[in-house]
């Protein structure tokens, strides 16, 4: 009886939701006519009053910017702004804004720091904060915004200041303060209120024609909620509902200052309060009929609906196998059809998803879930027999490369052939499972580590022949990281991230196989942290710019530097940049790094060009910095604040920037060429760009790599590459080699501009410097080079004496405090000291041969 009450009481209810929906629909009709006319005169109430809101700030500015023409024009201020004196200024300040009627009146300086204000004489000196407005006064002559000013809002116009020597802006202003909101609110009839908008994007209220709790709770409504220009809202204050608009003041780009605007929304929907009694009357009647009808039909029906109610019982408690037996041809028959249907359906759909849950639907593999329960399956087991369990990550090499140059389909193909491959090694015990993307997971148990390190091999000669994919052979290799139990962990958990650890080493050593070491987990938390200080290094000024110098051999003068950047961590000493540039490049923290290196190392080349020292300063850029658009703009931003000759500068760069995109970079090298700044390739020959980008790139100079030139003498490939570059170099770049390179080597080389530099050395203390050997010039007599080679050994010891004398000096601490100022930014005096002994041993090693 419980249950046929029931379902009585639902039947009951479906009558009764019919006719209260239909009820609900013509008084939500009605409704919505009576509420559509009062918005649409709120809306022309509103679109009236925001016209006539728009003429009264317009005509406002108007005579904001009359008088401050006339106050750029007095001859007190002019005078008292050409003395300097900022007391008279702010005396005629103060008058005339008393005649004008305005709320603020400022000096502002060229520097855009306020240099007299009526209202307030402590800001003197204070940078005027919307800075935006002067900025654009020059480009217009004057200029007019809307800004919060010390913890306000005002309206201010800027002209410029007639005085003798022009620089000086005149700044009036009126506030948006509650007269102001009630001025509006006599002429419009509604409520008006000023909120300004602070750095973090959140509203805060300024005045309001609102009063008491209602103004409160207008600014709590709109804390949560993003002020745009022109939004519309419907807000409820005091219990009384408002049709919200929002205005920008001064514009919708960019605004910051913004007038609401409010109407009451039940003021105008009084007159529609009968007509609603009506409708509630008469809906109450119809569900009262309803009611009484439903109850007579539903005593029809409740026999077979309880056959129904208890079969759907069964299946509420897993039971999808017994049918519902009710044989009948009308609705009921009908429902308990779909209903028999509906319990097949689920039965399917439920051994489906239990079988998703624990397999990979791609491969066919275990997925995570069902890997970690095999995991501690296998540690179990191997507890118990005294063995131990190993668990494989396995990271497929250039997978990406597969998916993006032949299609998803082939990685597919290959993900599929791979997990049959694996499947295969492991025939006879352990697990093979796929945790995603292009990332496998292998675990068994072994007697010990030599059988998981010949499974690890098994592994990886499985994967070693190509797999066919629409007759394209692809080349599949792999990272594999092993994490053993006990030894490494004794959960999954720790097992899976260590054997993750491990995998990445494995890959970044090109290593086939790893096992864990816990040098491995130091070494990465160390890095993390490291990454986390480098932010802190460049705020708490840590880095420090270092000049390596190059000395031209032919004449022995410092012809440049290059300048190289050193982390001096407070606790860990001397970083190697090893240990952090790759980490910067990877996380986009090397842009950061890049700025303040052009800035330190501009400054410093500006002031050396001003005493008399103009050296070029060539400064590594990376692939990020180069992607960037505002680069070229930052590097002619330094130049003209720093008054650097833009030919003492170079910009080096790698092959290997030119690989994400080339037209990009291309274009902003150019920019920079346009400069006037040098560009260089560096370690030029080890990248894969091509040689018609290289033709079109605006090189000055190639810095071939060492390998093309370390056994020039000894490999004729080497030779041919080297020939062919400096060919192809030979219109417009200058080459410096890293190496030895002699005479014989290089028939050719007159035809060639060569820019022959030695780099300095002081070796083992001074950690930005290095040894670098040059090619000879045509000084060299004998065909067979021996000469030259006496030349490159005389200047080879006089570097290594040099060097010993300065590491000495240095380790026993005889420079003391002048270490920084020797090999700091200011070392071009151990610059010049080099650059003469070099010429005088030079002279020297002439002498000899």
């Amino acid at each position: 009886m419980l249950r046929l009450r029931r379902l009585r009481t639902r039947i009951l209810m479906s009558f009764t939701v019919l006719i209260v929906s239909i009820q609900g629909i013509g008084f939500a009709l009605v409704n919505h006519a009576g509420v559509g006319n009062a918005r649409e005169q709120i809306e022309a109430e509103l679109i009236a009053a925001e016209k006539i809101f728009a003429r009264l700030l317009e005509l406002k500015r108007e005579q904001l910017l009359q008088s401050a023409g006339l106050l750029a024009a007095d001859q007190a201020l002019r005078e008292a702004a050409a003395a300097r004196d900022a007391t008279a200024a702010e005396a005629a300040l103060r008058s005339h804004a008393a005649r004008a009627g305005t709320d603020a009146a400022l000096l502002v300086g060229a520097d855009q720091r306020i240099v007299a204000d009526a209202a307030d004489p402590r800001r003197r000196g204070r940078a005027f904060a919307p800075g935006g407005l002067i900025d654009a006064a020059r480009e217009t002559g004057r200029a007019t915004s809307a800004v919060p000013f010390d913890e306000r809002a005002y309206q201010f116009v800027a002209v410029p200041l007639a005085a003798p020597r022009p620089g000086g802006w005149v700044v009036l202003g009126f506030e948006f303060d509650d007269a102001l909101a009630a001025e509006l609110r006599q002429l419009t009839e509604l409520h008006v209120s000023f909120f300004g908008v602070r750095d973090g994007g959140l509203p805060v209220e300024l005045a309001s024609t609102l009063a008491g709790t209602r103004r409160v709770e207008l600014g709590a409504a709109l804390s949560d909620r993003a002020l745009q220009p022109q939004a519309r809202m419907s807000l409820r204050l005091g219990g009384t509902e408002y049709e919200t608009r929002v205005l920008a003041v001064g514009g919708s780009d960019g605004a910051r200052v913004f007038a609401v605007l409010q109407r009451s929304l039940d003021e105008v929907l009084a007159e529609f309060d009968r007509l609603r009694v009506f409708l509630l009357l008469l809906g109450a009647a119809s569900v009262a009929v309803a009611v009484a009808a439903s109850y007579v039909i539903a005593r029809t029906i409740t026999q077979p609906l309880s056959e129904l109610t208890r079969s759907a019982a069964r299946m509420q408690q897993g039971d999808y196998h017994a049918p519902i037996a009710i044989a009948r041809d009308d609705e009921i028959g009908v429902l308990a059809k779909s209903l028999n249907h509906m319990r097949e359906g689920i039965a399917s759909r439920e051994r489906q998803v239990l079988r998703l849950a624990y397999e990979d639907a791609l491969t066919g593999l275990p997925n995570r879930a069902r890997l970690v329960e095999r995991i501690e399956l296998a540690l179990r087991h191997a507890a118990q027999r005294g063995q131990i369990a190993a668990v494989m990550l396995l990271d497929l090499d250039r997978f990406k490369g597969i998916n993006d140059t032949l299609g998803h389909a082939a990685g597919d193909e290959v993900l599929r052939r791979v997990a049959e491959r694996l499947r295969g090694v492991l025939r006879d015990g352990g697990t093979v499972a796929r945790l995603g993307g292009d990332e496998f997971a292998i675990v068994l148990t072994a007697a010990d580590a030599d059988e998981v390190r010949a499974v690890a091999r098994a592994i990886v000669n499985a994967l070693r022949a190509p797999i066919e994919f629409e007759g394209q052979p692809i080349d599949v290799a792999a990272s594999i990281g092993i994490a053993l139990y006990p030894e490494d962990g004794i959960d999954a958990g720790t097992l899976m991230r260590r054997a993750d650890i491990v995998m990445y080493v494995a890959k970044r050593s090109t290593a086939s196989f790893a096992f864990y070491d816990a040098r491995y987990e130091v070494a990465q938390r160390q890095h993390l942290s490291l990454l986390g200080e480098l932010r802190r290094a460049v705020e708490s000024a840590e880095l420090r710019a270092y000049y390596q110098p190059k000395i031209e051999l032919a004449s022995g003068r410092v012809g440049g530097v290059e300048a190289l950047v050193r982390w001096r961590h407070p606790t860990r000493g001397l970083v190697p940049p090893g240990e952090f540039m790759p980490y910067a490049e990877q996380t986009g923290f090397v842009r950061v790094i890049t700025r303040w290196m052009l800035a330190v190392t501009l400054r410093q080349c500006g002031r050396w060009a001003a005493d008399g020292m103009p050296l070029q300063v060539a400064v590594n850029i990376s692939a990020r910095d180069l992607m960037s658009r505002d680069l070229p703009q930052l590097v002619g931003d330094l130049l003209h604040n720093h008054r650097v000759p833009p030919e003492l500068v170079c910009l080096e760069i790698t092959e290997s920037s030119f690989m994400e995109d080339p037209e990009h970079a291309l274009a902003t090298l150019r920019a920079l060429h346009g400069l006037g700044v040098r560009l260089a390739i560096d370690d030029f020959g080890t990248g894969f760009s091509s040689l018609a980008l290289l033709k079109s790139t605006p090189v000055d100079t190639l810095k071939i790599d060492r390998s093309f030139v370390r056994d020039l003498h000894n490999d004729r490939d080497d030779a041919a590459i080297v020939s062919a570059i400096l060919a192809i170099a030979g219109v417009n770049a200058a080459m410096i080699f890293f190496g030895l390179l002699m005479e014989s080597m290089n028939p050719d080389r007159d035809r060639v501009n060569w820019t022959p530099f030695w780099f300095g050395c002081v070796a083992g203390i001074v950690p930005w410097v290095i040894i670098g050997y040059q090619f000879l010039g045509a000084d060299s007599r004998s065909p067979d080079g021996a000469p030259g080679f006496v030349y490159g050994i005389v200047i080879s010891l006089f570097v290594l004496f040099n060097s010993f004398a300065v590491n000495m000096a240095l380790q026993y601490r005889r420079i003391g405090p002048w270490r920084d100022y020797l090999f700091g930014e200011r070392g071009y005096i151990v610059l010049s000291l080099v650059a003469k002994s070099a010429l005088a041993w030079q002279v020297f090693a002439n002498t000899l041969i």
